[in-house]
């Protein structure tokens, strides 16, 4: 992993990140993913999902090292952030998101449901208001972040959210079409 691999020049790279390995239809659906890129002029670079030839001995560390060399050869990244398993995004896809912004490569969302991250954590578990008007879960007290926005503030505010893929797919066209005119002196 201590190598990156080289950007195509031709097309944008976009690592397709999101829980989606994890569905029974994964293949057909990047498959589907993968048209979609290339009817946007993208390259798809798809996850590791463990269907490679895998090192029986830590195949968990030779899918974290194989997505990884593909994040780092990505010119951006479209990632799947519908709730998983809560009000959350997969764990894993919000890492690779994180890595992503630290890289200064751009992200764009999508599946994040419509409304407030504080109204979903409201739907689910019990909540109250207390004294100064903070939203709390009941029993434990801890904070609820109620900004208004759709993801947790450290996410809505590095990312651009989009509502399907195949809008996630033409925001990051635009943006890298605007960042390479802009790199080009031709903003």
């Amino acid at each position: 992993m201590d190598k990156q691999p080289p950007r195509n020049t031709a097309r944008p790279r976009i690592y397709l990140a999101g829980p989606d390995v994890f569905r029974p239809d994964a293949r057909a659906h990047f498959v589907s993913l993968s048209a979609i890129c290339d009817a946007a002029g993208l390259a798809a670079l798809l996850p590791a999902d463990g269907n490679e030839e895998l090192n029986s001995e830590a195949p968990e560390k030779q899918i974290y090292e194989a997505n990884m060399q593909r994040l780092l050869g990505a010119d951006g990244v479209v990632a799947n952030l519908a709730s998983f398993r809560g009000t959350e995004p997969d764990s894993g896809t919000v890492f690779e998101v994180g890595a992503a912004i630290a890289l200064g490569i751009p992200v764009v969302a999508y599946g994040v449901p419509e409304g407030s991250y504080a109204d979903r954590v409201r739907a689910a578990l019990q909540c109250e208001v207390d004294a100064n008007g903070v939203l709390r879960e009941a029993g434990t007290s801890i904070a609820v972040e109620d900004f208004g926005q759709q993801l947790n503030l450290m996410l809505a505010c590095s990312i651009h959210i989009e509502a399907t893929p195949e809008a996630a797919l033409k925001k990051m066209s635009h943006l890298l079409t605007v960042h390479r005119a802009t790199k080009a002196g031709n903003p």
